[in-house]
């Protein structure tokens, strides 16, 4: 995320400039250190604010997009806002025109056990204990911040093409209103919940309805910066080249300002919840059968939090002005935005960022890393409209460019590279960082991408099932959209990316900070070994496609025995 984009394998510049890395306290040993004195990874909060902080600033941004007029609320009756993966308040189009609909709103989120189901293909958890945990604390946020307007949210555990008509029928309700979504399992769900919703017949004695009516599904677009009825073309002629598409929204397209909820979203209905036994409750991750495991940057979830983390980043510390001088960094929390968590479960708006960025311009200033991050954006919008062009052969093993290639499933080797045992540090100290946090930078995703596929030759879906298991920032978009550029079967001009993990290290862990704070067993070797340790590491899996290490493993040994 990798910044604001969620898994993104597309960058040309593999020589760009040292990035500067911020170097947190207690982060390592030195190199001197022995093998007792070892320090695990220090978690780092992100954002790294007291609870009053982050009060104060989603407060901030609440009363900056919020409007005390009532006069929007022109419908009647119960309408039901069904929160997906858009759980805010902030621009959050499906409640608004819900609120505006009717004269008494009731939100209602589902725990679809599919969802904690295995993977298609690979039989991984759907979704990782870590990202689990991320979703109950942005519910837990999104119920408080609902009931700070007037509001509850209603949570029941089942499929919701089950749940949504019967809570329709027991409230009367004339409309559930959505997100719609653009991926094959998120558009099944949705015809199913319009083929229950099609059969639920609100009697005649129900207020506002003076003849027998259906309830009515209405989804409504709100993933992305740029609206999809603002493009300057058809999601069939979409660019399939990305600069292609950025210069013509760019030039051609506008983004909306950020719509403005009423400060009171109430009432809440008066009956109906009897039958369901009141609101429900949140699970804990032990009643999903998880557990929490705790190291490198643990992520807060929740809206309030995601806009702790905007005010932190960019106006408390400044870092935006720097951003695109050091998004390549790989340690501590501050080297990228860290957005997007919060922006794949929508607790956190792109026009919103959008907003901000140009906020932040006018009031401080305007330069290439404040563009930047909007960059980066319209990357997330790209992918997203991708997968409503090509539909589900971003999931297929050729891609939507149907390329016919060989790939080889051996699960020794996925093993490997799955659990962080390839004998590269660079890939090994990445997937560690993976399996531990949930997240991993930009730069790393794209080497591990590369090693997956053009070193040791597996099949890619492989690597994206077990991201997809593991990223708190998992979304179907961007994680198949990249994994499909990362392997050469998608839209990218350059079929072959290949990314050396000799240079890589070189250019983007020269002192091998990171390596060594996910891989404490090299801390005791001299910084520029840390990277290429030969045989005081673990044996190398395979070979590199196009192998330089041996010469400065050679150097290495050589000044070795001079010392």
């Amino acid at each position: 995320m990798p910044s604001v984009r969620p898994y993104l394998f597309h960058s040309q510049s593999i020589l760009s400039p040292k990035p500067r890395i911020p170097k947190p306290s207690n982060l390592m040993c030195s190199a001197s250190s022995s093998s007792s004195a070892l320090r695990r990874p220090a978690v780092y909060e992100v954002p790294g604010l007291t609870s009053s902080e982050i009060c104060r600033a989603a407060s901030d941004a609440f009363a900056r997009h919020s409007t005390s007029a009532a006069k929007q609320r022109t419908g009647a009756g119960v309408a039901i806002a069904w929160f997906r993966n858009d759980l805010r308040l902030i621009d959050n189009e499906v409640l608004l025109q819900a609120w505006a609909a009717s004269n008494v709103l009731l939100p209602v989120y589902c725990f679809d056990p599919r969802h904690f189901a295995s993977t298609d293909l690979f039989s991984f958890p759907k979704t990782g204990a870590l990202r689990a945990k991320f979703l109950l604390e942005c519910l837990h946020d999104l119920k408080k911040n609902l009931k700070d307007r007037g509001l509850d949210l209603l949570i029941k555990h089942g499929r919701p093409e089950d749940i949504l008509p019967s809570i329709a029928k027991a409230f009367g309700a004339h409309t559930v209103f959505a997100q719609k979504e653009t991926c094959c399992e998120e558009l099944q769900v949705e015809k199913l919940v319009l083929k229950g919703l099609q059969e639920v017949i609100l009697p005649q004695h129900v207020q506002f309805n003076p003849k027998p009516v259906n309830t009515k599904l209405q989804l409504i677009w709100g993933s992305t910066m740029y609206h999809i009825d603002d493009l300057p073309f058809d999601t069939k002629s979409l660019p399939d080249i990305y600069t292609h598409f950025r210069k013509s929204v760019e030039s051609k397209s506008s983004i909306r300002e950020c719509c403005k909820l009423p400060v009171s979203l109430g009432p809440l209905p008066s009956s109906g919840l009897g039958e369901f036994g009141g609101f429900g409750s949140i699970p804990s991750l032990e009643d999903l059968g998880l557990q929490e495991s705790k190291a490198g940057l643990h992520f807060i979830g929740g809206e309030n939090a995601a806009l702790g983390r905007v005010s932190e980043y960019f106006w408390n510390k400044d870092l935006l002005r720097v951003y695109k001088e050091t998004r390549n960094g790989m340690v501590g929390p501050n080297y990228s935005t860290k957005f997007s968590p919060w922006l794949a479960c929508g607790s956190l708006s792109p026009r919103y960022l959008h907003a901000e960025v140009k906020r932040y311009e006018k009031e401080r200033l305007a330069n290439d890393s404040t563009y930047w991050v909007l960059f980066e954006l319209i990357w997330r919008d790209y992918f997203r409209l991708i997968s409503l062009k090509y539909g589900n052969s971003i999931f297929h093993l050729g891609g939507p460019r149907k390329v016919v290639a060989k790939w080889s499933q051996d699960k020794s080797l996925f093993e490997s590279w799955k659990g962080g045992r390839t004998g590269y540090p660079l890939i090994d100290a990445n997937m560690k960082e993976l399996s531990m946090t949930g997240f991993m930078s930009n730069r790393g995703r794209q080497i591990v991408c590369s090693f997956l596929v053009r070193d040791m030759g597996l099949d890619w879906r492989m690597g994206a099932e077990w991201f997809e298991s593991c990223l708190l920032d998992y979304d179907p978009c961007s994680n198949y959209g990249n994994w499909t550029y990362g392997a050469g079967v998608g839209n990218d001009p350059r079929e072959d990316r290949y990314f050396n993990i000799p240079k890589q290290a070189k250019t983007y862990d020269p002192e091998g900070e990171y390596v060594s704070y996910w891989l404490p067993e090299l801390q005791s070797l001299p910084r520029e070994a840390r990277n290429f340790p030969g045989s005081s590491y673990i044996k190398q899996i395979v070979p590199l496609k196009f192998d330089n290490t041996t010469s400065r493993q050679n150097r290495f040994s050589r000044e070795k025995r001079r010392q």
